[in-house]
């Protein structure tokens, strides 16, 4: 068994695995870690837990330490240098006449390492870009190349709906998307109404899926019950009225015609008539 601790290094990243050797890490804890290109900073999401061995995907990077005032003031200071290394690669880019987008640059916390981020529609031979990018900032040098959705999630923006992109607020993760959510959930198949900023499919088409399915499921159990007991229903003879002419009616009569009031007013009227014989008498 061994000890680890899931950290997230960028909001919406994904979730990475670490040794915490002796720190009782708890969440929302920001940390310094060791990673493949140089110490970063990161913050707690999970509590330290016990883990099989055989269950970790790599051997596990250590935690350095716990993120002093000075790890955070000098990360924030890394953001002002990204921003003016990225315009940087973007004048080397079109100097060099490249088919490419830069979109970010991100440093790692000593900026000893430096990843930039590109899409362009086809392979670009991006070597003499990284000679030149290390010549002039010292430093190593790595260009990734992304696709739409990833494009999107490093820019961010607001969807049709209002609301902070689903892939730069939460979404740690792309899974797949197909037209057929969009018919379960019985939406327009205008590509213009169910595409995000990306141009792909809306994420969030995932989101709802096995709700709408369950419920059209247990909807088309019950019309096959249904329609099993309509041969059943129309085989039971329908009870015919009477005719007309074996229907006897009985007359109305006078005192059937009377309401209530006047029955009052007749029985005071023969009251007052017995009164008046006894008088005289």
């Amino acid at each position: 068994m061994a000890n680890v601790v899931d950290i997230r290094l960028k909001r919406a990243g994904k979730l990475y695995q670490f040794d915490p050797g002796d720190f009782d890490l708890q969440a929302g804890v920001n940390v310094v870690v060791e990673t493949a290109h140089g110490p970063e900073i990161g913050r707690v999401v999970n509590p330290v837990r016990e883990m099989a061995d055989d269950q970790l995907e790599s051997p596990l990077k250590p935690v350095i330490r716990l993120a002093t005032a000075e790890d955070i003031e000098r990360r924030h200071k890394t953001c002002f240098a990204e921003s003016q290394t990225l315009a940087d690669c973007e004048e080397l880019v079109a100097k060099l006449g490249l088919p490419m987008k830069c979109l970010a640059a991100e440093y790692n916390l000593d900026e000893s390492h430096l990843t930039v981020f590109f899409s362009s529609e086809g392979r670009v031979d991006f070597r003499e870009l990284v000679r030149e990018l290390g010549r002039k900032l010292h430093v190593r040098v790595e260009l990734r190349q992304v696709g739409p959705r990833d494009e999107t999630k490093l820019l961010g923006g607001y969807g049709r709906c209002g609301r902070e992109l689903c892939c730069a607020s939460f979404l740690t993760d792309f899974a797949p998307v197909s037209i057929k959510m969009a018919k379960e959930q019985n939406l327009p198949l205008n590509p213009v109404k169910i595409s995000g900023v990306c141009g792909r499919l809306l994420c969030c088409l995932g989101h709802e899926y096995e709700v709408y399915k369950e419920l059209n499921e247990e909807r088309a159990r019950c019309c096959a019950a249904a329609a099993a007991v309509e041969p059943a229903l129309q085989s039971i003879r329908p009870v015919s009225p009477e005719p007309a002419d074996r229907i006897s009616v009985a007359p109305i009569t006078e005192a059937d015609d009377q309401t209530p009031a006047d029955g009052i007013k007749a029985e005071a009227a023969g009251v007052a008539h017995r009164r008046r014989r006894k008088r005289r008498r």
